[in-house]
């Protein structure tokens, strides 16, 4: 801990001593990079150097002398320890979707005062926030900043990983049909070229895919297509002369990466850009000239991805049946294990399943860190085990395991909870009112056009109506072998995304929870397609949508007070297993086949 705080230190001690070098009073630091990705390269880790936080979103501002970092409720636990006596204060968000960072700048900075932040990993969404929150205090905001550059000495570069083509079958739609349905939403607003930053998007779009960004198989790149063909922009030597010649044969022409400010500045006059504010920084933005128009609108293949084809949708069942084959056959192992008296920790648990799971067709990795959580450490929603601070699993307890993986033809995320010896009324009343959360959201029928606010109230109902809430959203759009969040979908009270509503071809978690900080923490979820459901008025009041459940995985139903539970519920669940059994049963043998069953029986 003092070899931290004494790393800490110093670096902000650097960073201080440039912004008084760049003559400006604060520096704000984003967890972002250039694509506005969610996990990031090593290159953009900035925050995560400066401050020592290891948690996937928060944003840190430094003054001379004060410093805080700004996280959301999941990672409250998280952040109290990895900063403690590094001089960095935790400030609280309630909504992922606040911003108190502004009113804090307020409170800290006087008129006429300067704050640097780097323009080339600022969403103008963000940027236009901060201008508005700040404007009126007169505080000037100087956005050509990268204080990294400077005070960073072993900075790493772009990454090096190849680009590799995402195949037939499993790509079922050409990057010739995918391109041709982006230029057609272009021509519908009028746009004669389209910049994409969004690297999901660019995977999706090209059929491509990659390595840089941990867990998401994708690359760093930027995209600039017009009515005729396309630029890919990407690191020299990442694409093997196999792939460029395929690519060209599609139309798809490729520079540097660097290359893209330069390629939007030279647009013509009359060109008509369309981008999209929510995928774009404000530094690739200020790079278009002043004479063409831009036209902002969600980029047209996050909306197309989104909305999995039969085929994709056939293909992802099949990849939930590897999974829950692989969670069958390490659930199996580790209760064994348990019954045996072995030393199992939560380390342990991270190995043997990532372990089962690699022994499955068409495994290309994990999708996320696994969370393997036992008692307290399951009350904190990002927790993650290192080798330096785990917990053994031994005495009662309630062990919550989230996890998921990549499959050419799918991306898994499924969250668990299992009792490890005695299990408490308490314990038991969390369990069985998280499940009601989860059986409502997923038996749920809703028009089309229903926002996710609606939709999250029907998972939080049951729990509302013995005091409980749970801080996260409920539910988060999920790639097809891509980004295991996803947008533009959500399930949630509020958020950016809350206006989007649920579209056919849709897969989305649901994933209410329970967390009692130090004691434990109840998390349920599965992944859902949204799909079109008949109804007896035969879409005389519109066309009504409902969920089908895609993952496969039984509940462990030791952990139910069944007098919480209505009948239909019991049902449901009884349905849920029976069809659990059926599909993997084929899949399993011996010990991990026994566990299936046994942990499928009707209730």
């Amino acid at each position: 801990m003092d070899t931290i705080m004494t790393t800490t230190a110093s670096r902000l001690a650097q960073v201080r001593q440039e912004m008084r070098n760049r003559r400006v009073d604060a520096v704000m630091v984003l967890t972002s990079d250039p694509h506005l990705s969610e996990y990031l390269p090593e290159r953009w880790q900035g925050r995560r150097w400066l401050s020592g936080f290891t948690g996937s979103m928060a944003h840190q501002i430094v003054t001379q002398d004060r410093a805080a970092l700004f996280a959301d409720s999941r990672y409250w636990a998280q952040a109290e320890r990895e900063l403690a006596g590094t001089g960095i204060e935790l400030v609280k968000i309630n909504s992922p979707a606040a911003k108190p960072y502004v009113d804090w700048l307020v409170t800290q900075l006087e008129a006429g005062q300067v704050l640097a932040t780097d323009g080339h990993v600022l969403g103008l969404a963000l940027a236009e926030a901060l201008r508005t929150g700040l404007r009126p205090a007169g505080i000037h905001i100087d956005a050509s900043i990268d204080v990294f550059e400077t005070v960073w000495g072993d900075r790493p570069g772009l990454p090096d990983d190849p680009v590799y083509e995402h195949m037939k079958p499993h790509a079922s739609v050409s990057r010739a049909e995918k391109l041709a349905h982006v230029r057609a939403a272009m021509a519908a607003q009028g746009a004669s070229h389209h910049f994409i930053s969004s690297v999901d998007d660019i995977a999706w779009l090209l059929n491509l895919r990659g390595s840089d960004v941990a867990y998401n198989p994708v690359f760093i790149a930027h995209v600039l297509v017009d009515a005729n063909g396309a630029t890919l922009f990407v690191k020299a030597g990442k694409l093997s002369p196999e792939l460029g010649a395929r690519l060209q044969q599609d139309g798809v022409a490729t520079l540097d990466y660097a290359a893209a400010a330069t390629s939007l500045a030279a647009l013509p006059d009359a060109s008509v850009l369309l981008v999209d504010p929510r995928r774009v920084t404000l530094g690739l933005r200020n790079a278009v000239p002043r004479a063409v128009r831009l036209v902002e609108s969600i980029n047209p293949s996050t909306l197309a991805k989104s909305r999995k084809t039969p085929a994709e949708a056939g293909y992802v069942r099949s990849a939930m049946e590897q999974d829950g084959a692989a969670m069958c056959e390490f659930y199996a192992g580790f209760e064994a294990a348990l019954a045996r008296g072995e030393s199992l920790s939560e380390i342990s648990v991270d190995e043997q399943l990532t372990a089962a799971r690699a022994r499955r067709a068409g495994f290309m990795g994990l999708s996320f860190p696994t969370v393997a959580g036992f008692s307290g450490n399951g009350a904190i929603p990002h927790y993650r085990a290192t080798t330096e601070s785990h917990a053994w699993i031994k005495g009662d307890g309630l062990l919550l395991i989230d996890s998921g993986a990549q499959y050419l033809g799918g991306t898994t995320d499924i969250t668990r909870v299992w009792p490890i010896g005695r299990v408490s009324t308490a314990q038991k009343r969390d369990y069985t009112l998280v499940l009601k959360g989860m059986l409502a959201l997923s038996a749920a029928r809703f028009p089309r056009g229903t926002p996710g606010p609606m939709l999250d109230a029907i998972a939080r109902t049951p729990m509302w109506a013995h005091g409980l809430d749970y801080g996260h959203g409920t539910g988060h759009g999920v790639g097809y072998f891509l980004n295991v969040h996803e947008g533009p979908q959500g399930i949630s009270k509020t958020g950016p995304d809350a206006s989007m509503a649920m579209e056919p071809g849709m897969i989305t978690s649901i994933e209410p929870g329970v967390y009692r900080a130090g004691q434990w923490g109840v998390r349920i979820e599965n992944l859902v397609l949204t799909v079109p459901v008949d109804t007896p008025e035969c879409g005389q009041f519109g066309e009504i949508l409902g969920f089908e459940t895609l993952t496969l995985c039984p509940i462990d139903t030791r952990c139910i007070d069944f007098s919480l539970l209505r009948q239909d519920e019991v049902e449901a669940l009884n349905r849920y297993h029976a069809e659990v059994r059926h599909r993997l049963s084929p899949m399993l043998a011996a010990e991990a086949l026994s566990w299936l069953q046994t942990r499928t029986q009707a209730v």
